[in-house]
């Protein structure tokens, strides 16, 4: 039995939950920028990431995981793409922490705002976008709950869509605050959020790594 072409909603919605809540780059991103520039800034990020997923979402329903399946030096530049900008990033994190640890004698009116993520929607719609196994993935994960008699396969991917991304709103959404209550506890500790800000790098230079040696398998 199908709900609108959804086969075992709650099975799917369990699996949802899931996913959105392994850490990735972009949770991450969005609870750095919050704890960096506030809770403004954590919401330019995560409509960045909504409107990111939201492409993927229809990209992959128009089959664009068959496309990148089918060429794989298309494949490849998308991959090495997003690998590069998310190693670009964590070196800039780094290089900050590094400038947090210099500046600890600086008065806090003087210090310069972390430029590394300074404009937050743009930034997370690139690392939402740059990430081909993302598409690969929601294929993959999508169409084993979708009814293939359905006569509407579009409706039960819409209904899935919905969900995930609703489940990913709320998340996104405790992370901001939770970035804005962690600005306040290490706005006059430098050190501490510098070496945050460093463990954060190279947490992007892991993903990055990942990305780079990602396969279609």
């Amino acid at each position: 039995m199908s709900f609108y072409g959804v086969t075992d909603l709650w099975t799917y919605v369990i699996g949802a939950i899931g996913i959105v809540l392994l850490p990735g780059p972009n949770s991450l991103f969005v609870l750095s920028v919050a704890t960096a520039h506030g809770v403004k800034a954590g919401y330019q990020g995560a409509v960045g990431v909504f409107v990111g997923d939201t492409i993927l979402l229809m990209l992959t329903g128009l089959g664009a995981a068959s496309l990148l399946c089918g060429n794989p030096a298309l494949f490849m530049l998308v991959k090495y793409a997003g690998a590069a900008y998310l190693a670009w990033l964590g070196v800039n994190l780094v290089w900050a922490a590094i400038q947090k640890w210099r500046s600890v004698d600086v008065p806090e009116a003087q210090a310069e705002a972390p430029a590394n993520l300074a404009h937050p929607f743009k930034r997370a719609l690139v690392i939402s976008l740059l990430n081909p196994k993302a598409i690969l993935f929601l294929l993959s994960f999508f169409v084993q709950f979708i009814d293939p008699t359905y006569e509407t396969p579009a409706v039960p991917f819409l209904i899935l869509s919905a969900i995930v991304m609703a489940f990913s709103a709320l998340y996104l959404f405790a992370l901001i605050f939770a970035g804005a209550r962690l600005s306040q506890l290490f706005r006059a500790r430098k050190r501490l959020t510098g070496t945050l800000s460093s463990a954060v790098g190279g947490l992007f230079l892991w993903f990055g790594a990942k990305v780079a040696t990602a396969s279609l398998n």
